[in-house]
């Protein structure tokens, strides 16, 4: 029976510990969140996610205690049938109907422990699947809320690990918690007063003290190991951040015939990766075998202890089964209890990281009590505006212009000059750090960031599309739009055809971030998805940069067309493109050096008559 109970015990050790590969991840960046909290700290926290089921919680305490007691009646019933074995010659009634009925308890109760157990796991699955979602969901939101400097800076890899460990963290703290400590603490306890009552002390204290001893042990040898789970944990993050980061650049990697490189760099990440598994494999070695010991030991005093009562008289045959019964079911839950202390560390550890990304604080958040945007005529406003991503090296110095309702303002210059940039201030992906950006008179840091997106539509210059359909990533600028107002838009933005002609027409796949469509046509997409968004506002950062000559003097007649009686913000680099622009905004090293109409900066002869001339000789 102890053989059984090792193996029964071995299995799980081991796979627990290898699904252990959690905690550390990858080095935040940005603001560093708040100090860990500790452990405690972790589970309260988590524990009003829990309060909502607090009568689930409840009622799987009373099933738990329900299978306790039937385990714990199980080794009664074993004595209870060996000694009714024990019978006078000339008996054979007794022989026939008392085992039998012992036999139909013991059944009994056998499944009485498993139908307790199914009812709490079935209780108690909704809380814990309800809390790991909401965790989960609130992590999400947070994340989407977070500025764009944390991810442009973070690593993607390393942080979706962490969300990934974060929410399997979340289930295993529960069910080691509910279904692991709480029941042995129950089971041990029965077990210690039922020896403590029907025989010597001897039995309880040798018990008490192998449990004590095997606790202090599990928990000092475990917390050395801390230190080499997270090395463990930091390796894991690095190698599948680098295996990630070089999937995502495939067509780089293969430009340039790096597949090698490639290849040698993740080997780099698995060799330490590998050699840090080993040195935590032989540490858990030396745990388990010192927990065995341990273990081993009580058994033997425990059964020379049994056997020498009923050797002396005072113990029947069925005595010694029962002792030896309770013994292996103690000695099981005991085995649990290293791997489940070990689980429970680590998951602690994962819950405080995803409880690190909630406490993150947003760089751009509404102000207390921020109104709406109400948009009349869609007048925006830049005053005086200076930025700089990097306090040692500004952006924008003072830059002040004005896009009236209705009309069009084209920004242009030289790459770095930070054109792109008063794009994302407008979209208020950063706070300005000096001046003010208005629409129709209101300061945007003073409006809520929804109702400020909600108006502005954007062509970015750099189309990333979702790994989905040409229909789905469309209709993204207005979810629930019908499928005659996509094929509206996609008329509009010049792509109708080519999706009409694909097999799958609008349901074709476009593959991971639109790798399946050229660069043209994933921006003709993200011209359809903007104009079937439909603002007031309107910026279009090198919205036709990657068309060819034809489609973009047909999408350009349409973007005309579209912003009609709109604002509109055009960041170009072909000054072709902007020449019915109402005013020409000519930005170099953050700075405004230019403006008026194309006729007028031409005939100035200054930076836009030179820039104008370079591109017109080279078309």
């Amino acid at each position: 029976m102890a053989t059984a109970g090792r193996a029964a015990a071995s299995a799980p050790q081991a796979a627990a510990d290898n699904a252990a590969m959690r905690a550390t991840s990858v080095s935040l960046p940005a603001s560093a969140p708040n100090a860990p909290r500790g452990d405690w700290g972790t589970v309260g926290r988590l524990l009003p996610y829990l309060w909502r089921y607090r009568w689930r919680v409840g009622l799987a305490l009373a099933f738990m205690l329900g299978a306790k007691l039937s385990n714990v009646g199980v080794p009664i019933l074993l004595k209870h049938l060996v000694d009714s074995l024990d019978l006078k010659p000339g008996s054979p009634q007794t022989l026939l109907v008392v085992p039998l009925g012992l036999l139909v308890a013991y059944g009994a109760l056998r499944l009485s422990t498993s139908l307790f157990t199914e009812l709490r796991e079935l209780i108690f699955a909704k809380a814990t699947e309800g809390t790991a979602r909401s965790i989960s969901l609130q992590v999400f939101r947070h994340l989407h809320d977070l500025s764009l400097r944390f991810h442009l800076e973070r690593q993607t890899g390393g942080m979706t690990r962490d969300i990934e460990r974060g929410t399997r963290a979340v289930h295993s703290l529960i069910s080691y918690s509910l279904y692991s400590i709480v029941p042995t603490l129950i089971e041990v306890v029965l077990v210690l007063t039922l020896l403590g009552v029907k025989f010597d002390a001897w039995f309880a204290g040798i018990t008490v003290a192998a449990l004590a001893v095997y606790i202090a042990f599990t928990v000092v040898v475990t917390e050395w190991r801390t230190k080499f789970r997270k090395t463990l944990n930091e390796l894991d993050s690095v190698a599948h951040s680098r295996a990630i980061d070089s999937l995502l650049n495939y067509e780089t990697v293969k430009y340039f015939n790096n597949e090698g490189f490639e290849a040698a760099r993740y080997d780099e990440s698995l060799e330490k990766l590998r050699r840090a598994q080993l040195k935590s494999q032989t540490t858990l070695s030396l745990l388990n075998t010192g927990q065995q010991l341990i273990i081993a030991t009580a058994l033997v005093l425990m059964l020379w202890r049994a056997t020498q009562g009923v050797v002396d008289g005072h113990m029947s045959l069925g005595d010694l089964v029962m002792v030896n019964a309770f013994m292996i079911q103690l000695y099981i839950p005991l085995n649990f209890l290293g791997v489940i202390y070990r689980e429970i560390k680590q998951a602690l550890t994962d819950i405080e990281k995803l409880f690190q990304l909630l406490d993150r604080q947003r760089e751009v958040a509404d102000a207390p009590g921020a109104a709406e945007l109400r948009v009349g005529g869609g007048r925006v406003v830049f005053d005086n505006v200076s930025f700089a991503y990097d306090p040692v090296r500004p952006i924008l110095h003072g830059v002040s212009f004005e896009i009236p309702a209705g009309r069009k303002v084209a920004v242009v210059g030289p790459s770095g000059s930070g054109k792109s940039t008063l794009a994302r201030l407008l979209y208020r992906f950063y706070d300005v750090d000096a001046g003010s950006i208005r629409i129709d008179g209101q300061d945007i840091r003073a409006v809520t960031q929804s109702s400020l997106r909600k108006s502005i539509g954007i062509v970015p210059q750099d189309t990333v599309l979702f790994n989905d359909t040409v229909a789905y990533n469309i209709a993204y600028g207005r979810p629930g739009a019908s499928q005659a107002e996509v094929e509206g838009a996609a008329r509009a933005a010049h792509i109708h055809a080519f999706i009409a002609a694909t097999p799958q027409g609008y349901d074709t796949m476009v593959g991971e971030r639109g790798l399946k469509l050229s660069g043209g046509e994933k921006q003709r997409v993200a011209i359809a998805r903007t104009l079937l968004k439909n603002p007031p506002i309107l910026i279009f950062d090198e919205a036709t940069s990657a068309l060819d000559s034809s489609n973009e003097r047909a999408i350009q007649a349409e973007l005309e067309s579209v912003g009609q009686d709109k604002t509109v913000l055009v960041i170009a680099h072909r000054l072709s493109t902007v020449v019915d622009a109402h005013e020409i905004l000519v930005l170099e090293q953050g700075r405004i050096i230019e403006r008026g109409r194309h006729d007028e900066l031409l005939a100035r002869n200054g930076r836009y008559a030179e820039m104008w001339r370079l591109q017109q000789s080279s078309d």
